[in-house]
């Protein structure tokens, strides 16, 4: 069955400079660009994939946004977790369907809707996050993304406290997540697996220190570094930018304190 463009639809407009744009599609509306204005009505009925013409010439391209597409355009009151380190967090964090999470701080939401994403229909994400106008506005995001009954929004600290048990993953994105090294044993079920992003290397250095001293083995930091290139016969090089450092990512399993195997 081939899927149509309807109204209220989520569209991303790839225009012929390559900029994306994610719109809904509603009667009636211009979208404008630098590269001129297409009429959203027009879409309605098309299939994804679509090729369109804005008022100026320039050939555009109306695809079905992916959820990274969708999250990436978000609304940030807090910096992101970028797409390079959202999906080593998924692998890394043996994050499937199913599986239950809990994940600090909300923040933008973007890695809570991601692994929403992931541990559906059967899984939960419990986020945490100390800031109440954070969550609402996760609340809001997820609700629009149909994501809302995989997470349960929670306002806490989980340096103080973590409430739930036999959790199969524990992903920290605050300031201090040594603090909660102790919190998230507790709560990961044996073998469940730790796993936190921090932009400085002090930082890094606390938590893997807790983490040894905690009952964690199998610790690993990594850096992810991502270049793109510029691709066409005879002249293909990097591009000049590129977006490098963004979070050093520590990951470690439980195992089981004073029990002989």
């Amino acid at each position: 069955m081939v899927e149509t463009i309807q109204e209220g639809c989520r569209v991303l407009l790839l225009t012929e400079r390559r900029k994306r744009y994610l719109v809904k599609v509603k009667p009636g509306v211009r979208f404008h660009t630098s590269e001129g204005y297409v009429d959203l009505s027009d879409l309605i009925g098309k299939r994804y994939g679509t090729r369109l013409t804005s008022n100026t010439g320039s050939v555009w391209f109306a695809l079905k946004p992916t959820i990274l597409d969708i999250v990436m355009k978000m609304p940030r009151p807090t910096q992101i977790v970028y797409p390079k380190d959202l999906g080593t967090i998924i692998l890394l964090g043996n994050i499937r369907p199913g599986s239950r999470v809990l994940e600090a701080g909300t923040g933008s939401g973007v890695l809570t809707a991601v692994i929403a994403s992931y541990v559906m229909p059967d899984g939960v994400v419990y986020s945490y996050d100390i800031v109440g106008e954070h969550l609402e506005n996760a609340r809001k995001q997820l609700e629009e993304l149909g994501l809302l009954q995989y997470v349960r929004l929670k306002q806490g600290d989980v340096t103080v406290a973590i409430e739930e048990r036999d959790l199969d993953t524990v992903v920290l994105d605050i300031p201090t997540p040594w603090l909660a090294v102790p919190n998230a044993y507790e709560a990961l079920s044996d073998g469940g697996i730790f796993v936190s992003l921090s932009p400085t290397i002090d930082q890094v250095v606390e938590t893997v220190e807790k983490l040894n001293s905690s009952g964690f083995v199998d610790i690993t930091t990594i850096e992810l570094l991502m270049r793109t290139l510029r691709v066409k016969r005879g002249m293909t090089r990097p591009d000049h930018i590129m977006r490098a450092h963004t979070a050093y990512i520590t990951v470690a399993r439980k195992a089981c304190q004073g029990i002989q195997g």
